[in-house]
């Protein structure tokens, strides 16, 4: 189960680069063709699509990297048993807050279904809004395992 989960996490990684590079890409060609009058009208919304994924995607490798702000002030400031507490239980919050984003989400995707893009006829808006539920998802179990680790810590004394 270990290796299939860090098959995800390198595909996740490669997938947000890939989209955001695309993204960009198509960002850029868009600007270009209507600079000389060859508008490209599918670029905007396709580039949408793909930058909508690779946010949801990225957030969870920040979140994984512990790479997202944090407010540490407040928890350097108090014991090291108080801040386990305290990151805890923000944890629990990030799960909670994670689950109803996609609970919400799936309900979303399911509504806009007949939704389409302008430009692309026939590309429901559904596969956009579907990066909601799956990046909360992956973050939530990124999350469950970072408090994984952290009540095992607490076990260990450490």
């Amino acid at each position: 189960m270990r290796k299939f989960y860090e098959r995800i996490c390198r595909l996740e990684v490669i997938v947000s680069a890939v989209f955001l590079s695309a993204s960009c890409l198509l960002i850029f060609i868009g600007a270009l063709a209507r600079s000389v009058d060859k508008p490209v009208n599918w670029s905007q919304d396709f580039s949408l699509f793909l930058f909508a994924w690779s946010v949801f995607l990225a957030a969870d490798v920040a979140l994984r990297h512990d790479k997202l702000v944090k407010m540490e002030l407040l928890l350097l400031k108090i014991s090291e048993k108080s801040a386990r507490i305290i990151t805890i239980i923000n944890y629990l919050l990030i799960v909670v807050f994670l689950a109803a984003l996609a609970v919400y989400g799936v309900k979303l995707s399911f509504i806009s279904y007949r939704r389409v893009f302008q430009g692309i006829p026939g590309f429901s808006y559904t596969w956009v809004i579907l990066c909601v539920p799956v990046g909360c998802t992956l973050m939530i179990i990124t999350s469950i395992l970072k408090l994984k680790n952290l009540f095992q810590s607490c076990r260990k004394g450490v």
